[in-house]
């Protein structure tokens, strides 16, 4: 028996798997060292998440227009889902305690 999500073909069938996306953003952050702010922003937008994610399909053409992202489109439906924020957040707090363990070194 098919499920609604399969029959419309929704998003229910097809999860992506974002850990390289997430890999890549929790390194940049903790090289940039805005692992506290990111994750103090992270927190609080765990509730709008979706919000943010449609803002930015909304800006799509716009930004890509002017800059080339290739991984737009991933983040934004990464952050449509509140799981990968949390996924996110234990990334960047991964890295960062793998740099100050560097740094101890």
């Amino acid at each position: 028996m098919l499920k609604f999500s399969e029959k419309s073909g929704g998003k229910a069938s097809e999860e992506k798997d974002y850990s390289v996306l997430i890999e890549k953003i929790a390194r940049r952050v903790v090289q940039w060292r805005l692992t506290v702010p990111a994750i103090v922003i992270l927190e609080s937008a765990k509730p709008l998440s979706f919000v943010a994610s449609q803002v930015m399909v909304f800006f799509e053409p716009i930004v890509q227009s002017l800059l080339s992202f290739k991984d737009y489109r991933d983040f934004y439906e990464m952050l449509e889902d509140r799981r990968n924020i949390e996924l996110l957040i234990q990334a960047i707090e991964r890295a960062e305690d793998e740099r100050s363990a560097g740094e101890k070194d």
